[in-house]
């Protein structure tokens, strides 16, 4: 039987997203060993266990987990030989059977030293913990600040100091904390754990203090080993600075995980959440519904299909504002909101043809409405973003294009209920804002191996400053050439397309995590799990709004 042109597609697409899965499997297979081998084999030696090791051991076994920031400083740092996943493993998973943030510092890169992605890495561990009301782990083994980098890292708002002051509000929330010194803990690093509710140190491995013994024999003149100075049996017998003396690795990792059991069960914010079932698709078929050309249009609803239980939604105003699909249908069980881009060419009653991918005028009041009415009815929102941006000329500002845009943007920034970002494909411009990018705190905000994220797309922005510097070699009365032109063209290009590709926004931590399609729905159920331990009475006001 002969495959149909359809069917050929579909295997296409199939087979481009399964490439860009194996190279990112391949990226996480080298950042997963951290400083490497040698390291590996050095931090054993030293009878202690890697932070990955570390964390494998402490979450429940065949548990669902989640690894945000494994791309941090992805590419970044090459002078300073490079920080896989910022320094510092952070996973959000269950211990004891109580979902919770791990953060563990990676001591085979840098002896943990904090790098300035590392900082920013940690703020949103402490984020998410705040935010969604959830315990946090810290398994802390880190020389402290990367001095080489220090003006980066140490005096902002948004810098290392930041920690301690989110130590002090999530106690005062009553947020869990529990730190474990299973290493170095040095200098501004040694408040963490003495600010969280409690702490334990590992015999002979773990040290807590201000300043190590060279230091203080430098400051002061004294001569004194750090285990004497700032050790276990010093911190818990002498200071009372931590609370648990604990033998080993092991052994403090499974005293984390009695105290995690023996906490009592808080109320929750009441999400609905029925029965789990499968769509209707297989979860891999996404593979072969988002075109390997990104210029092409495709139908979100089959996307979605993949996605939603029973791969069934009910669809709010399906016949206005059709650039947008807002609807509401079940992920994993959990009652949704869904906001996607709608990447067909759509027709309208009156026969006008609309550009997939494009917010209008009617798709952004109708996407506004819709988010009130999940913030009246307590339904997590999810937003599946593949969006250029709004339509531009002179019918659309006519129109009202920006105040139908500024509706939807005021009416997502002002939501209560939790938010969560899936960039499936495009995501440019104020596009990205008015479907919740990072700026608009999304719990959690991922992307697919064929995201892309800037102001505008490689080619569009290429020849926007082609323009500029043609113009500008013209001024200074330079000739260029047609080759020239071509040349300079794919420089720009070149540069451009490196910094919109989904590496480049996960090594700074605009989104969350890079993942597989097939696993969107496992980690929009996690989030979602997460945000509903956060009991929030906070009232839904959009505030200020044209009509």
């Amino acid at each position: 039987m002969a495959i149909s042109k359809k069917e050929l597609e579909f295997n296409k697409n199939q087979d481009d997203m399964r490439l860009k899965i194996s190279a990112l499997e391949r990226e996480l297979s080298k950042i997963n060993e951290g400083g490497g081998k040698k390291r590996i084999e050095k931090t054993h030696a030293n009878g202690k266990l890697t932070a990955r090791e570390r964390i494998n051991l402490l979450l429940d076994p065949d548990t669902d987990k989640f690894e945000l920031g494994a791309l941090a400083g992805f590419e970044m740092y090459k002078e300073h030989g490079g920080c896989p996943a910022g320094g510092v493993v952070v996973v959000l998973g269950y211990v004891s059977s109580k979902l919770c943030i791990v953060v563990a510092n990676d001591a085979t890169v840098k002896a943990g030293a904090w790098f300035p992605i590392t900082g920013k890495k940690n703020l949103r561990a402490q984020e998410l913990a705040l935010e969604n009301h959830i315990p946090i782990i810290y398994l802390v083994d880190s020389a402290g600040v990367y001095l080489p980098l220090q003006d980066e890292i140490f005096p902002d708002k948004e810098n290392f100091g930041r920690i301690f002051r989110n130590n002090a509000i999530m106690s005062s929330k009553g947020i869990v904390q529990i730190a474990a010194v299973m290493g170095s803990c040095v200098a501004g690093g040694a408040y963490l754990p003495i600010m969280s509710d409690e702490s334990l140190i590992v015999d002979r491995t773990g040290t807590i203090f201000l300043a190590g013994s060279y230091l203080v024999k430098a400051a002061i003149g004294e001569d004194i080993d750090n285990e004497i100075l700032g050790g276990a049996t010093t911190h818990t017998e002498i200071s009372g600075v931590c609370d648990y003396n604990v033998s080993s690795d092991e052994d403090c990792l499974e005293t984390i995980r009695g105290l995690m059991d023996k906490i009592g069960e808080t109320s929750n914010a009441g999400f609905n959440r029925k029965m789990p079932s499968l769509p209707k698709r297989d979860l891999k078929d996404v593979y072969g519904v988002l075109p390997a050309e990104r210029s092409k249009p495709y139908n979100m609803k089959d996307l979605i299909n993949c996605i939603v239980d029973d791969s069934k939604i009910i669809e709010y105003k399906s016949s206005y504002g059709k650039t947008i699909i807002c609807g509401y249908a079940r992920i994993d069980g959990w009652s949704v909101g869904l906001v996607a881009n709608q990447r067909e060419i759509v027709k309208t009653a009156k026969g006008q043809m609309r550009f997939g991918g494009v917010i209008y005028s009617d798709s952004a009041d109708k996407a506004a409405r819709f988010i009130m009415n999940c913030n009246q009815k307590k339904i997590p929102l999810v937003f599946l973003q593949d969006v250029t941006g709004f339509m531009v000329g002179s019918k659309s500002e006519h129109n009202g294009i920006i105040k139908d845009g500024a509706k939807m943007v005021n009416a997502m920034s002002n939501s209560v209920v939790p938010k969560f970002t899936v960039v499936v494909g495009n995501s440019y411009g104020a596009g990205n804002y008015a479907m919740c990018g990072k700026a608009y705190d999304p719990r959690l905000i991922v992307a697919w191996p064929s995201a892309e994220i800037a102001v505008m797309g490689g080619g569009a922005a290429a020849k926007v400053l082609l323009q500029i510097e043609v113009a500008s070699l013209k001024s200074k009365g330079e000739k260029i050439s047609k080759e020239q032109e071509n040349q300079l063209y794919n420089n720009i290009k070149s540069k451009y397309d490196k910094q919109v590709s989904p590496y480049y926004a996960s090594s700074r931590l605009w989104v969350d995590a890079i993942i597989d399609p097939a696993e969107t729905r496992k980690v929009i159920s996690l989030g979602i799990e997460m945000a509903n331990h956060n009991p929030t009475n906070e009232k839904y006001n959009v505030g200020v709004i044209q009509t």
